[in-house]
């Protein structure tokens, strides 16, 4: 009879150390994108809430404002770099297919060997790589864990597109994943439904731009399909992780949903229920939508403007190409 495999166990429960963010470094107003696509200030406003967006420079890509983001969080955490035993890093904007960016991202930062991959879930991205961490450790697989959301959505823009184009920044933002005595990182809710894939996505493959018939794949959107669907789908499962939380929308400090589109935003609190009490994060109105950045970005934001949610409880969900979601309640740290 064969000798039985050894089985690693984790931690009973985990949480979030810290977080950090970069963000382009360039301020970019509505005045600055409206011409290409025909339309106003006031239109981007009242459709997006949107006033600026932050861009990155031509020589900055996701990879750097993966690195800054993920630097800031270790640092902030109390964990050495080189005690972090992987590296998560979602994103739809890696400059080449492959390496990965979080390899990358492992060595420049100092937790190298670190295992390192990177996920593609779109805005769900971030919730995706916390619910990964979250397993990682509690399975023994890891002990610490970066997660970050980072994109450079500016390289896949058409400045001329309607759907999609004045809605997107550049950005990163990151956390530390570890061990905690209590519950930190409540049940994850997520899913798919590919059979909207086309509701929001590239436009074109890299093998019909390598063949010349078709230009550079830049993202694109049908806006009402997929506000539709956040609005009336999602509620569902913002309120499903609040029950597998075993909490009510009054036990929130924050409320941090994927920064889409401050319509979106402000809708979801209104279906919620949310009380006056429950700040809900709205980076979206000098960040813009960064994909799966977007969640830790306001997250970040709202702490650093809120010090007092320290220890309170924030419900995110994320949700976007594929079509793909993921919400979970964590406690800020």
């Amino acid at each position: 009879m064969s000798r039985p495999l050894a089985q690693p166990t984790g931690v009973a429960h985990t949480r979030i150390y810290s977080y950090g963010a970069a963000r382009g470094e360039i301020a970019v107003p509505n005045a600055d994108i409206i011409g290409p696509i025909d339309s106003s200030d006031e239109w981007i406003r009242q459709r997006t809430g949107i006033v600026t967006r932050t861009r990155a420079v031509a020589g900055t890509d996701a990879i750097d404002l993966a690195t800054d983001a993920a630097r800031e969080a270790i640092e902030r955490s109390g964990v050495a770099a080189s005690d972090v035993d992987a590296v998560i890093v979602a994103t739809i904007s890696n400059p080449k297919q492959s390496p990965s960016v979080s390899a990358i991202v492992a060595d420049r930062v100092g937790a190298n060997p670190a295992a390192a991959y990177d996920l593609n879930a779109a805005c769900a991205g971030f919730a995706y790589g916390v619910a990964q961490a979250d397993a990682l450790i509690r399975g023994g697989i890891a002990k610490y864990v970066v997660v970050v959301g980072a994109e450079k959505l500016s390289d896949i823009v058409d400045p001329a597109d309607r759907s999609i184009s004045f809605l997107l920044g550049d950005g990163a933002g990151a956390v530390v994943v570890g061990p905690s005595d209590t519950p930190g990182i409540g049940p994850t809710v997520w899913g798919s439904d590919g059979s909207k894939s086309e509701a929001v996505g590239m436009n074109h493959t890299l093998t019909d731009f390598r063949d010349g018939t078709a230009p550079w794949p830049t993202l694109r959107q049908e806006g009402p399909t997929v506000f539709r669907w956040a609005v009336w789908e999602m509620v569902k499962v913002a309120r499903q992780a609040l029950e597998a939380a075993g909490i009510e929308a009054s036990d929130l400090a924050a409320f941090v949903p994927h920064q889409a589109n401050m319509r979106i935003i402000d809708e979801f609190a209104k279906q919620l229920g949310l009380p006056e009490t429950v700040l809900v994060g709205r980076d979206i109105e000098t960040t813009g939508n960064t994909s799966a950045a977007s969640i830790p970005l306001a997250t970040h934001r709202l702490l650093e403007e809120h010090p007092e949610l320290s220890g309170g409880l924030a419900l995110q969900i994320g949700f976007g190409a594929g079509l793909v979601f993921a919400a979970q309640v964590v406690v800020l740290p």
